[in-house]
């Protein structure tokens, strides 16, 4: 509150000092060296996109499996995504298949540098790995593509603030959101960091991308009227600044609360066939922030009825998968196209996972979920 009274006081609603402070404190967060506070992290990614070099006509790799928002903003930026699968484990991008689209679909120049996809003649220009439910891609083959092939990696980071990977290639964890060359943060109220409305931000090392994206944010101005570039409306707004800096110092106490939840589960989960109630994966080279606890089952429907009727809430991230989507019918992707992506949407339910969820809140949660699932056995 008090955060709100100074913005009252002061008048400063947009941009000002609270914003550069929370854009610091987050920066130092995420072990990178400039963060961009935008919006909403939609115009995150969309920005990151712009500022990095992604022009209108190219194509962006990234995965059927995720929220919208990703594949928004690269229409947004004036580009089309092309999708491949996910990997089953980890319902994140699957390295293996992104190095057989850009080998066996695409033509690489390396005079260029360019990379153009064979069917339509369009210049393939970044991949957007997505750190699902907190869990991080596997950063380590993707980045190493892109350097082969000259692409921009830009992460989608909305799901997974705090979390790390354990870099074979550096030796050492890093933070989801330094490894490209840009990464997009959102703060809608549910996520790990929530502002109390919209918010966002782009990290990044590299000086030029965070002045473009600074730009570009505020209607590609340098300076109040001069503007060097056509931009957008995408300023953060002090307030939800304000409160997001009032809540990063918890967010390390928050997220190993996290943990430690989907650690109990796990325990109460123990016995369970596998094949019944199967549980996230943790790859050995990633500490996960658990932004959502997924689960997958045969009949999720029945048994989302089943705790609802209990009272135990629940949800789908993501039902459909975005290549089946009305919006993007025009890509003319059939089913059958993701066969990894359809399977675990068909399967995935969200378990209840916050911090300061009690372990008896969780027995209850694991004794109603195995009670109905054996039954349906």
């Amino acid at each position: 509150m008090k955060v709100v009274e100074s913005a009252f006081e002061n008048a400063g609603f947009i941009g000002g000092p609270a914003v550069q402070n929370f854009e610091e404190a987050f920066a130092r967060y995420c072990d990178t060296s400039y963060c961009v506070g935008v919006g909403d992290g939609t115009k995150a990614l969309t920005l990151a996109f712009k500022a990095c070099g992604v022009e209108p006509g190219d194509l962006i790799v990234t995965v059927p499996h995720t929220f919208i928002a990703t594949v928004e903003a690269i229409s947004h930026a004036g580009a089309s995504a092309r999708f491949v699968d996910i990997d089953e484990q980890t319902c994140t991008m699957d390295p293996t298949l992104l190095r057989q689209y850009l080998e066996q679909e695409c033509d690489f120049d390396a005079t260029t540098r360019r990379l153009t996809e064979r069917q339509s003649g369009r210049r393939v220009s970044a991949v957007v790995p997505v750190h699902l439910y907190g869990h991080p891609a596997d950063m380590d083959p993707i980045l190493e593509l892109a350097e082969r092939f000259g692409l921009i990696v830009i992460e989608d980071s909305c799901q997974a603030h705090g979390a790390e990977y354990f870099s074979q290639r550096q030796g050492k964890w890093l933070k989801c959101g330094s490894m490209g060359h840009a990464a997009a943060f959102s703060f809608y109220p549910g996520k790990n960091l929530g502002a109390c409305g919209e918010g966002g931000a782009v990290t990044t090392n590299d000086e030029s991308v965070a002045r473009k994206i600074r730009m570009l944010r505020d209607h590609g101005q340098a300076k109040k009227y001069y503007h060097d570039v056509e931009g957008y409306n995408g300023r953060l707004d002090a307030i939800q600044a304000g409160f997001l800096s009032v809540k990063l110092p918890h967010m390390p106490a928050w997220t190993e609360q996290r943990r430690e939840a989907a650690r109990v589960y796990g325990e109460l989960f123990a016995d369970t066939n596998p094949e019944a109630v199967r549980l996230p994966y943790v790859a050995p080279w990633a500490k996960p922030v658990f932004h959502l606890y997924v689960v997958r089952v045969a009949d999720r429907e029945s048994l989302m009825q089943a705790l609802g009727q209990v009272g135990i809430g629940t949800a789908i991230h993501y039902p459909i998968p975005l290549h089946l989507q009305k919006a993007y019918a025009d890509l003319g992707i059939g089913e059958g196209s993701f066969p990894v992506t359809e399977r675990v949407a068909r399967q995935i339910v969200s378990l209840p996972m916050f911090p300061g969820l009690r372990p008896d809140q969780q027995e209850r949660v694991v004794q109603h979920t195995l009670g109905h699932v054996l039954q349906q056995a």
